[in-house]
């Protein structure tokens, strides 16, 4: 079996995602519902019970959407990797974490590029998409799966394409937003244009994967600095007694020139906190600093700090005692508004800090029921959302703000609490309160 352009448009082609994550499972998806024959591999076993089951882990991803698929037999949920040889195309849609020494860790595309090799087939496309350093895809995934004997160009074919998913964004997804390209020559290049062409309305081909793996980090660079310099105006404009969010909200009035970000209690998400720092790491290899990428990981990795800070500045003042001791209630587990994803989420960070401080914290969040296991805050997992009522915000001595979902009732909050602090600008619309600080 050989994957061909024929193949793509007449729909006849297998595709097989590894990695059923918020990446993953929206991409099968896309796929299957185009009815291209869909194997969606993972290793966990619980992902895959229950897609076979029809039912979806994924917020944004409704359980009748899955069913519908796998009763079609276009999605074939599966942890048989054997089943790979069946594929025309394999996308690989895997976690790049940092270690805690904020250096790549590449063990689960390792790991994943290595069990593809051990059934790799002639004619086959292979798509990285797990986004990482200029290079990967030439220098890590190539040699791994030419070992096989089988080398690229001549005996299977070789693509990067960085995926764009925005958790919680109602406007975009998977289907709707353009596709870029690079690959290991002309003939990869074209195939999987053509692949990504038939789920996508538009596909970016660029010069090669190195490029492609680049646009990906400058897209996530560029959010990343524009958050540091508003974090930073943060701290800047509370010492002068100037609101940030005042200040944001005025000057986005401006129809050129300015596009507004805004502060918060640190960065979260698999990409904003992880990806610069991947290029920052490669950059070294070249002897080349990359300043403006250090500085704003340093400013936004400070954040929750400055959120603990204020906070102890704000028991102690309106209390006249310190974190140690302190009952406090965090809302919001999920890093960004309206979804369940926890990845890098700085409230991990802060519970982790102020329970070192002697804190006993417990969280709200309408979309994490339980705390998932995480790669380096296990000993909090497991635990569960409180219940929110007045009585229950009332008997806190603090309430942070971390994840400003909807489906909160701000103005309970804000009339039951002691003391709010508020990272998102969340009670702007609550009624006045002098027990509101903002951090």
């Amino acid at each position: 079996m050989s994957m061909t352009l024929k193949r793509i448009s007449d729909r006849t082609a297998t595709v097989a995602v590894i990695g059923l994550g918020y990446v993953g499972l929206p991409l099968a998806r896309a796929f299957a519902s185009k009815g291209f024959r869909t194997l969606a591999l993972d290793i966990d076993a619980a992902k895959i019970k229950s897609l076979a089951a029809g039912k979806s882990y994924i917020d944004r991803i409704p359980d009748a959407a899955v069913a519908e698929l796998v009763r079609a037999g276009t999605l074939m949920p599966s942890a048989d990797y054997a089943r790979l040889k069946e594929a025309d195309a394999i996308l690989i849609c895997v976690p790049t974490p940092l270690t805690r020494q904020r250096e790549p860790d590449m063990s689960y595309v390792i790991s994943t590029v290595e069990s593809v090799a051990a059934h790799l087939t002639r004619g086959q496309l292979v798509v990285l998409e797990s986004t990482t350093y200029p290079g990967t895809t030439d220098g890590l995934v190539r040699p791994i799966l030419e070992k096989t004997g089988l080398k690229s160009r001549a005996d299977f074919h070789l693509a990067f394409s960085p995926e764009r998913e925005d958790p919680g964004n109602p406007n975009f997804n998977v289907a709707n937003t353009a596709k870029v390209v690079g690959a290991d020559g002309d003939e990869a290049l074209a195939l999987a244009t053509a692949l990504y062409g038939a789920i996508v309305p538009n596909v970016v081909p660029v010069a090669n994967a190195a490029t492609a793996e680049a646009v990906k980090l400058t897209e996530n660079i560029f959010r990343a600095v524009n958050i540091a310099l508003v974090n930073e105006l943060k701290v800047i404009f509370d010492a002068m007694g100037i609101d940030v969010w005042d200040v944001i909200d005025a000057a986005k009035t401006k129809p050129f020139g300015f596009m507004p970000f805004y502060p918060g209690p640190g960065l979260g998400g698999h990409c904003i906190p992880i990806d610069p720092f991947y290029l920052s790491w490669k950059a070294r290899e070249f002897d080349v600093p990359a300043r403006f990428i250090e500085l704003a990981g340093e400013i936004n990795t400070a954040m929750p700090y400055y959120v603990i800070e204020r906070l102890a500045h704000a028991l102690d003042k309106r209390f006249s005692r310190g974190i140690n001791g302190a009952r406090l209630l965090l809302l919001g587990l999920a890093y960004k508004k309206n979804v369940d994803d926890t990845r890098e989420s700085p409230a991990l960070r802060l519970i982790e800090l102020l329970e070192e401080r002697g804190a006993a914290v417990d969280y709200h969040d309408p979309h994490v029921p339980k705390i998932p296991p995480t790669r380096h805050y296990g000993p909090i997992a497991g635990r569960a959302s409180i219940e929110l009522t007045a009585e229950a915000v009332g008997s806190y001595d603090g309430v942070v703000i971390v994840t400003d979902h909807d489906a909160v009732d701000y103005t309970l909050v804000a009339r039951a609490a002691k003391l709010v602090v508020d990272t998102r600008n969340a009670l702007k619309e609550a009624p006045s309160r002098a027990n509101v600080v903002k951090a």
